[in-house]
């Protein structure tokens, strides 16, 4: 069985991801370990009197993210392929990192959001970070076309 990692971040592209990220589960018999990476500042707040962290906003944001995956794995499991999630707060890139190691995965199944230049430059794109610093395989889907 070929173990697929599927980081999600809920934007409009997630549709065409998880059904690029199925088609290639059924295609080489895999189980798909999806993985939704939170910021770590969810809940902060700056204002007036300097930054404030406000854990109640943080525990709704963290209470929805999980809905949302659960509601993700029920559509990748009722297409008959089979999938666990986990949602972790922290630094992206590392994080999926550990868990491909974690979960023996086979490969890394990212979007792709066809930006490039100057958002690379003072955004940065996970998707090509992860291309240079993954042992493993990371298979890209266009998710902008």
């Amino acid at each position: 069985m070929t173990h697929i990692v599927l980081p999600v971040d809920f934007s409009d592209s997630t549709e065409k991801l998880l059904d690029g990220a199925v088609k290639f589960a059924r295609a080489t018999n895999g189980k798909i370990f999806m993985i939704h990476v939170a910021p770590s500042d969810i809940g902060f707040a700056i204002g007036d009197m300097g930054f404030q962290y406000f854990p109640e906003v943080e525990q709704n944001e963290i209470k929805e993210e999980l809905l949302q995956l659960n509601a993700l794995q029920q559509r990748i499991i009722a297409q008959g392929v089979d999938c666990e999630h986990l949602l972790k707060q922290g630094a992206a890139k590392e994080i999926i990192l550990e868990y491909a190691a974690e979960k023996n995965a086979d490969y890394i199944v990212m979007g792709s959001h066809g930006r490039s230049g100057i958002y690379d430059v003072f955004v940065g794109s996970l998707t090509k970070d992860l291309t240079k610093s993954s042992a493993i395989p990371v298979l890209v889907i266009p998710c902008h076309i």
